[in-house]
């Protein structure tokens, strides 16, 4: 069995603020349920903000990453983040994404969220979202729309949550570390250089962690690896690249961390992510 090794709630103080510049879409919801589609270019962000709604953010294709006070989330196809009102959120796109996102107020969704949940798309959900964004915004709610709603929210009720998710740090020294470990997973450099840059010695930041995330620091660094993993098992590299890439020794080592930690291989969930006929 996979370890519990993400501790889902801890306590953070908000560092993201939002954007005077950022505008949400939708200024009302013209239903209970609403989904939306856009598509955002490689590399493009969308500046840190909130909704009075919950959020389903879900990429048809393309990967996305998002950062909130509770942490970081890659999502590739075939992975979905619910988060919940008034959670302050940025985006930052891996790929080009062809992204949906669904609008749910508190009272048609319940009791889906609290926080952010990072979950399974099955393949009926994933074509329940694909429909519902492409009727209109005010779809007559005893259509087909209104049908569509509700089976998303039935849908959702029955999801998985993946036990993947970076939680962030509100330590200042932590965050200059933190953020070097993701933007290079792969990098030989040792926690004793990356201490000098964060302004600390590594055996302050080593007891910061846990009291700043709910892990210790090497299960920090695998729950990053495992994120980036997903990140370009979702554009189809092989594991021998993803592995040298992070700087496993070997693939099998690779491997080995992944299945103690997800219960499952990265072949198995190479092959639960091949398109279905």
């Amino acid at each position: 069995m996979p370890l519990p090794i993400f501790v889902a709630k801890v306590t953070l103080s908000v560092t993201l603020l939002p954007s005077p510049r950022y505008r949400p879409k939708l200024s009302k919801l013209p239903r209970s349920v609403t989904a939306v589609q856009s598509e955002v270019q490689h590399g493009e962000t969308v500046e840190a903000h909130c909704h009075p709604w919950v959020q389903l953010l879900y990429a048809s294709e393309g990967v996305m990453r998002v950062r909130t006070e509770l942490g970081v989330w890659i999502i590739p196809p075939r992975r979905a983040l619910l988060i919940a009102p008034g959670i302050v959120h940025e985006l930052k796109m891996l790929s080009r994404v062809n992204m949906r996102a669904v609008y749910m107020d508190s009272a048609a969704a319940g009791g889906l969220v609290e926080g952010c949940r990072l979950l399974e798309v099955s393949p009926l959900l994933r074509e329940l979202i694909l429909a519902l964004s492409a009727e209109p915004l005010e779809y007559p709610a005893d259509g087909r729309g209104g049908h569509l709603a509700s089976l998303i929210l039935s849908e959702l009720a029955r999801m998985e949550t993946v036990p993947i998710a970076v939680p962030w740090p509100r330590d200042r020294r932590l965050q200059t570390l933190c953020t070097d470990i993701m933007d290079r997973p792969g990098s030989v450099r040792t926690l004793e250089d990356r201490a000098v840059d964060a302004g600390a010695s590594a055996r302050t930041l080593i007891r910061l962690f846990p009291k700043q995330t709910g892990l210790h620091y090497r299960q920090w660094v695998q729950q990053v690896h495992l994120a980036h993993a997903f990140e370009r098992l979702a554009r189809g590299e092989g594991v021998g690249a993803i592995a040298h890439a992070l700087g496993y020794a070997s693939p099998s080592a690779f491997t080995s961390m992944f299945r103690r930690l997800l219960g499952k291989t990265p072949q198995q969930y190479l092959a639960e992510w091949r398109p279905r006929g």
